[in-house]
């Protein structure tokens, strides 16, 4: 059993602001560099190495080396999960104003549509998710559950959903800026990959943040029922 210790050491892992910033920055589902991550949160590469060596050493994050670089990446979904909830729990309040006007762009952009590890949220999978649900292709009763029709949904869709390990079919995540749960797991995860090589979103800019297409307005309005305004 996890022992009172081990509690406290692995939440100290993330209780460090830049620590905190690379899990945040991770949650792309790419592998950074350590030079990479270094830069994005304006530390020396030094003083990086050292919190990265704690993550990777509790469990946080996993890194393989390519030639002289070392890469980092969360180690896999369930920490994706922990750190997107605890950042929707670390802020209940009303988000600080944008100081510039990037941010406040990338602000808007995030809150839109973003992917979380590796399936859709903001407002783009917390609307997909109730659409489902709406539907009857995903039950919401007592957690998440997909239904006969939503496997058959998926099926029509060609998305397999069966090969899968030990990984939840699906699941709620918290979403952090929406407040409720949107879709994770594997359904989550292979449905964001679809609309991806699907051309229904693409990503945009340099942070999480994807932007659903004129090709996937149509697509899951006819899918699901979406009102392409509401996407926008």
């Amino acid at each position: 059993m996890t022992s009172s210790r081990d509690l406290a050491a692995f939440a100290a892992l993330l209780a460090d602001e830049t620590r905190a910033c690379f899990a945040l920055a991770l949650l792309d589902g790419r592998a950074w560099t350590a030079g990479e991550l270094a830069r994005h949160a304006g530390v020396a590469a030094s003083t990086a190495s050292e919190h990265l060596g704690k993550l990777v050493a509790g469990g946080v994050l996993a890194q393989e080396r390519q030639g002289r670089h070392r890469y980092v990446r969360l180690a896999d979904d369930r920490v994706a999960h922990l750190v997107e909830e605890l950042a929707a729990y670390a802020a209940p309040g009303a988000a600080p104003a944008p100081r510039t006007l990037r941010e406040s762009t990338v602000a808007a952009a995030m809150a839109r549509g973003r992917t979380c590890y590796d399936h859709l949220a903001g407002r783009l999978g917390i609307t997909i998710t109730q659409a489902m649900t709406t539907r009857g292709l995903l039950g919401q009763d007592t957690g998440f559950a997909l239904t006969e029709r939503g496997a058959r949904w998926f099926d029509d869709l060609g998305i397999d959903l069966a090969a899968r390990g030990r990984r939840p079919l699906v699941r709620g995540c918290l979403d952090w800026t929406e407040r409720r749960p949107h879709l994770a797991g594997v359904a989550g995860a292979r449905l964001c990959s679809h609309a991806l090589e699907a051309g229904w979103c693409v990503r945009i800019g340099s942070e999480r943040a994807v932007k659903v297409t004129d090709a996937g307005e149509r697509a899951l309005h006819a899918l699901l029922g979406i009102e392409p305004g509401i996407l926008r």
